[in-house]
């Protein structure tokens, strides 16, 4: 187990990159997403609660509810903590010794590299995977319930809509183009199982994913992008979203170079931790709403 869930909710940054990033994308889903941080904090705001014995008693609950083994939630926040990870591992590893200066985009432009279309449209397979077997942890469904995630997304809102958000751009637009879901689909039916198996993404994740072996496991992620390829070309359709517009709104909040777009995308996976913090985002709402109606 990580640390207590409490303390992710407190620990979860006011800015930095991350933050400023996720900002740049209020123009998609305008007004959706506050960055809500403080664990006594996000109980007050999504229960409205003000009497200190049941936000007490709800924290408590809702502390015990994450805690449970047999309930999915530790499962969940494993899943959105490793996929950022493992898919900025190749990057970090040549900007080891930056860690913890201030970052600058073109102070760090020589270390980075871009992330060749079959690797990037894997990860974007394997992303979107994660989104959906954390969800089924969530809610207590089995890991391979693909139509009722689809019927849940038509729903999403705030951080869980921002995480679709950002998958979409940071991981789809950006490094990808306006065709992202097509390209990832087609590499993804080109890859091989084997070749899945060597995928940092997929590796660091691979224990939660359905399947038996990689052959189905490959399967399932190719059914899973899919179904969500209606999903995600309208929500490109419908919000107007290209490359450029996104880049352009991202220059406002974070120090990028747009002539440098292949860049970003590489950039963008080593900093930008969005898959983790509107993760625990969504896992302490989930866990206070469910508190309340326990209570």
């Amino acid at each position: 187990m990580s640390k207590p869930i409490y303390e992710l909710v407190d620990q979860l940054p006011t800015g930095g990159i991350t933050v400023r990033a996720l900002k740049s994308l209020d123009f998609v889903i305008p007004g959706q997403w506050q960055n809500l941080t403080g664990f006594d904090n996000t109980i007050r705001t999504v229960t409205g609660e003000t009497d200190e014995a049941l936000i007490q008693q709800i924290g408590e609950r809702a502390v015990t509810l994450f805690n449970d083994k047999s309930e999915g939630y530790q499962r969940a926040l494993w899943l959105y903590q490793t996929v950022d990870s493992a898919s900025g591992m190749l990057g970090t590893a040549a900007l080891a010794g930056r860690v913890g200066q201030d970052i600058s985009f073109l102070g760090i432009l020589k270390h980075l590299t871009p992330k060749p279309e079959k690797l990037q449209s894997i990860d974007l397979c394997v992303k979107l995977v994660v989104e959906l077997v954390a969800f089924c942890q969530i809610n207590g469904i089995p890991g391979d319930s693909i139509g009722d995630f689809l019927a849940a997304l038509g729903d999403y809102a705030g951080e869980s809509l921002m995480r679709m958000a950002a998958l979409t751009c940071f991981d789809g637009l950006i490094p990808l183009g306006p065709d992202f879901v097509d390209k990832a689909l087609s590499v993804m039916r080109q890859t091989s199982p084997s070749d899945l198996e060597k995928n940092q993404t997929f590796k660091g994740v691979n224990d939660l994913i359905p399947g038996n072996n990689a052959s189905s496991k490959h399967g399932f992620i190719i059914d899973s992008f899919e179904s969500t390829k209606g999903w995600m070309t309208n929500f490109v359709s419908s919000n107007q979203l290209t490359p450029d517009r996104v880049l352009d709104s991202l220059q406002k909040f974070v120090d990028i170079s747009k002539d440098k777009a292949d860049y970003v995308g590489a950039f963008l996976d080593i900093y930008v931790k969005y898959y983790e913090h509107t993760g625990i985002q969504t896992l302490a709402r989930r866990l206070v709403e469910r508190s309340v109606a326990e209570i």
